[in-house]
């Protein structure tokens, strides 16, 4: 290697000398993150996903952690338990009631596309 006062290339900002750059195949931060490490939302999936037994219909059945949560949510909303509703709401909004609401409705006929269309004319002020 030739000494410092005899390069072949220029020194500076951004390039440094190469005996001070990164080695080839060599981690810039060998004590890192460790490979297969687990952050919060693995955690949190694997929790939720675990199965736990429940009492259902007078029957025990094992559902998973997610499912006896939301079920749980939903019946206390349904029997008027006031901090269950806001939960249940924002979940409502968060994962799509549009959706929800739009499977519980009857699909529209032809004929009552018709009646839509005549009470919308009548209260435009046509007649028809």
């Amino acid at each position: 290697m030739p000494p410092d006062d005899e390069r072949d290339y220029e020194v500076g900002y951004g390039k440094p000398p190469r005996h001070t750059r990164f080695v080839k195949g060599q981690s810039g931060n060998p004590r890192g993150r460790p490979r297969g490490a687990e952050n919060i939302k693995t955690l949190l999936n694997e929790a939720l996903n675990e199965l736990v037994a429940v009492t259902d219909h007078g029957g025990r059945r094992k559902v998973s952690k997610r499912k006896a949560f939301i079920t749980q949510i939903v019946n206390g909303g349904a029997k008027g338990n006031f901090r269950a509703v806001p939960i249940l709401l924002a979940m409502l909004r968060e994962f799509g009631a549009d959706a929800a609401l739009q499977a519980t409705e009857p699909a529209s006929t032809e004929a009552d596309q018709q009646i839509i269309r005549r009470i919308k004319a009548r209260l435009r002020g046509e007649e028809g």
